[in-house]
């Protein structure tokens, strides 16, 4: 993995519960770490749901090690929210390539 490549900057969020200003639970999201990273891929693809016809826009990320990232994280890039899909291990803990789907409008 070449450092040239990694050329996106993205931001690896985990979901955490903090109290609104009412004292009721409510999930927010806490900063776990600030990557730079490879975009491999950016499909977007047109299917028919159960909610009608649908638009995915799902992106592949390249990004070096880090351990701890689960499917319940989430990828902040450009302003938008990223759920993971799918991870994969680059190497022996040289990297990842993470397969995420935006979410949200």
């Amino acid at each position: 993995m070449r450092s040239g490549n990694l050329d996106r900057v993205i931001q690896i969020q985990r979901p955490t519960t903090a109290l609104d200003m009412y004292g009721a639970p409510t999930t927010a999201w806490a900063l776990v770490a600030t990557m730079r990273a490879q975009k491999l891929e950016n499909a977007i693809t047109d299917r028919e749901g159960q909610r009608g016809d649908t638009t995915d826009n799902v992106i592949t990320f390249r990004m070096r090690w880090i351990d701890g990232v689960t499917l319940e994280n989430r990828i902040a890039y450009k302003g938008q929210q990223f759920k993971i899909m799918a991870i994969k291990e680059v190497g022996r803990h040289v990297g990842l390539d993470i397969t995420c789907e935006r979410v949200g409008p």
